[in-house]
């Protein structure tokens, strides 16, 4: 009896270290030749493939967005979302972006939730629909604190909720040099 327990400890524990070991490959899979390439040739250095078996840059290497702004990943690269700020007006800005990370997506949200790491601030970006938005959907969130008067690189964590699904995103601002940000 000791030996069949031990026999089955060992193959318990070994489909657990297999189980394991499935799931992490399933998170990162692996770059295929026949993925889609991705349209942007300036992500091609970095690049990594989605789930969906799509091809974007390396999270943090997006570019510069449409807005001038530091691009983010939204689910695995199904959204995007580009931050920018005015300084003077003390004001950030998020555009929800398409897969394209350059194409509006209207969202039926009222707000998303900014926050920054240092200094540590905590900002709601209520609705500000653009003229394309349609009724009841904004792709663009505006909110204000005097900390983002401040001109440095942000860095940070933008949240929101889309369909009853919520996203989330990690950015880091890094200079364009063309610019002050």
């Amino acid at each position: 009896m000791k030996l069949s327990t031990s026999m089955f400890t060992l193959f318990v524990a070994a489909n657990v270290l297999t189980f394991c070991g499935c799931q992490e490959k399933a998170m990162t899979p692996p770059s295929t030749p026949d993925a889609p390439a991705h349209s942007d040739d300036a992500h091609s250095e970095d690049a990594h493939v989605h789930a969906d078996g799509s091809e974007h840059a390396a999270h943090g290497a997006h570019g510069a967005g449409p807005h001038d702004g530091t691009v983010a990943d939204w689910g695995g690269g199904k959204y995007h979302v580009e931050f920018t700020v005015d300084h003077d007006k003390q004001e950030g800005t998020v555009y929800v972006l398409g897969a394209d990370e350059k194409s509006p997506v209207p969202i039926d949200a009222e707000s998303i939730d900014l926050s920054i790491s240092d200094p540590v601030m905590q900002v709601t970006l209520t609705a500000a629909p653009q003229d394309s938005d349609p009724e009841g959907k904004s792709s663009r969130f505006v909110g204000t604190h005097e900390k983002l008067g401040v001109v440095q690189e942000y860095a940070g964590t933008i949240v929101g909720v889309i369909d009853g699904t919520p996203y989330s995103g990690d950015f880091k601002e890094e200079s364009h040099g063309d610019h002050d940000h």
